[in-house]
């Protein structure tokens, strides 16, 4: 059987038979209630309130996103629909924007809506751990640095954290700049007066009101490790094919330590990380090998940041950073959804009449997620591109209830991977009838004889 093969990307072409309008922008901070107006689109659109029910206005998202605002038709508000979180959307991404559409339909009429989620101080700083353990030599001389595991809070822009501060003590002094973060001895230490020490570390967010978090420093104070690990690399980059089997290496760190014995012994541990990494990575805590031991999904997350803490025998630790980068690979088909569909149709409707809104959805990246969409021959119906990714079923010919009363049209959707992989959607239309046959007797003539019979009485 032939296939007709349409583009999907072709739709720039057909953009006079349906128009894409200027883009809608709304600017609005996390965790606002269910229900909260964010902004009206049809004043803003310039739309009669009675034309969003009239052409069936509906905010679309993709299949595999979250609705997060709604429409109102009564008075054309766009409004919040469920918890929208920033930190759980974006992360630590400096800018957090989610994208639905509004969809108005006869004639198909689609605009793109970028909700900017502003974020607020909702989340205080915190330490990896609530009591940091450093073991120093007595014989670090003064101006000698120890590096602390900064804290982590996960807003972000003046909402993260903006300082450090040290209680006041007779040793050390803090130096934090950026991400680094030592204290300073500022007076010798001396084992044989002192041979622990308790200090107050403070992270302090820059929200309004502040928010802040804290840690105990524990220094035990030895005799002999002048010499901290270090890393062969500052940064370690590797690469990463999505759904890599379990024990896969990703990379192996590396960090030598100059001192001999138990001080020159390295391990090496994550830094503070999410729980998410955690559940997809390992690292040997001898051999610095990072592996796979989840699930690895390019269209979850594309790249991981790892902090990683090596630390010798005695305490002394250093940090390397490892980027590793998520690949595409063709593993999810494209999705054929059906929008709407003018059922069942007049057998009288005029050929390019528009009676469905198909929409192709693929979740894979780049070419993976090309998609080209076919109909069969042996019906009177064609798929045109319209805007994005929707396109229209049109009739092409005339219909006859008389001769073919019902319509199964099969779509098919293909991307452009290595292997491709493609989906279909049936669609059944029924044609309705009209009054368009005259009776019609089944003889075009009919004859009769009529016998009579006569009684004579004489």
């Amino acid at each position: 059987m032939d296939f007709k093969m349409i583009a999907c990307g072709f739709s720039l072409l057909l953009l006079f038979l349906h128009g894409a309008y200027g883009d809608l922008s709304y600017s609005f901070p996390e965790e606002m209630k269910r229900g909260s107006v964010i902004g009206n689109m049809a004043k803003d659109l310039g739309l009669q309130t009675s034309t969003l029910s009239n052409r069936r206005a509906r905010i679309d998202i993709d299949e595999t996103d979250k609705r997060y605002c709604d429409i109102n038709l009564n008075n054309g508000e766009l409004i919040v629909a469920d918890r929208i979180d920033r930190e759980g959307l974006c992360g630590e991404k400096a800018s957090c924007i989610l994208k639905h559409e509004l969809v108005l339909e006869n004639p198909l009429e689609l605009h793109r809506i970028s909700l900017h989620i502003q974020d607020i101080n909702d989340n205080s700083p915190q330490f990896k751990e609530e009591l940091i353990n450093i073991e120093i030599q007595e014989s670090a001389v003064r101006g000698a640095r120890f590096v602390v595991e900064e804290a982590h809070d996960a807003d972000v822009g003046h909402n993260s954290i903006q300082q450090y501060s040290l209680k006041k003590n007779d040793n050390f002094i803090l130096a934090a700049d950026g991400n680094t973060i030592e204290l300073v001895l500022d007076k010798e230490l001396d084992r044989e007066k002192q041979k622990e020490l308790n200090l107050l570390l403070t992270a302090l967010d820059g929200g309004s009101p502040h928010r802040s978090g804290t840690v105990v420093i524990h220094v035990t104070v030895l005799d002999a490790n002048d010499n901290a690990p270090v890393f062969s690399q500052a940064v370690y980059k590797a690469s990463l094919p999505e759904n890599s089997p379990v024990g896969t290496i990703v990379v192996t760190v590396s960090a030598t330590d100059a001192d001999e014995g138990v001080n020159g012994d390295v391990t090496y541990e994550f830094g503070h990380v999410t729980e998410d990494v955690k559940k997809i990575f390992s690292i040997d805590r001898k051999m610095g090998d990072i592996r796979v031991i989840g699930s690895v999904d390019y269209e979850a997350t594309t790249s991981f940041e790892i902090r990683i803490k090596a630390k010798d025998g005695l305490g002394l630790s250093s940090y390397a950073k490892v980027i590793i980068s998520i690949t595409d690979v063709n593993d999810n088909a494209p999705v054929v959804n059906l929008k709407s569909l003018t059922n069942p149709i007049p057998e009288d409707t005029p050929p390019g009449t528009e009676v469905g809104i198909i929409n192709v959805q693929d979740r894979d990246s780049e070419n993976n997620r090309q998609v080209r969409c076919s109909i069969q021959q042996n019906a009177p119906f064609k798929l045109v591109p319209s805007i994005k990714n929707y396109y229209s079923l049109v009739t092409t010919g005339q219909l006859d209830r008389e001769v073919v009363s019902d319509y199964n049209i099969t779509i098919t959707a293909t991307d452009e991977g290595s292997p491709p992989l493609s989906s279909f959607k049936t669609v059944e239309l029924s044609v309705a009838d009209i009054n368009d046959n005259p009776p019609v007797f089944e003889e075009q003539s009919y004859s009769a004889y009529t016998f009579l019979y006569a009684h004579c009485v004489v």
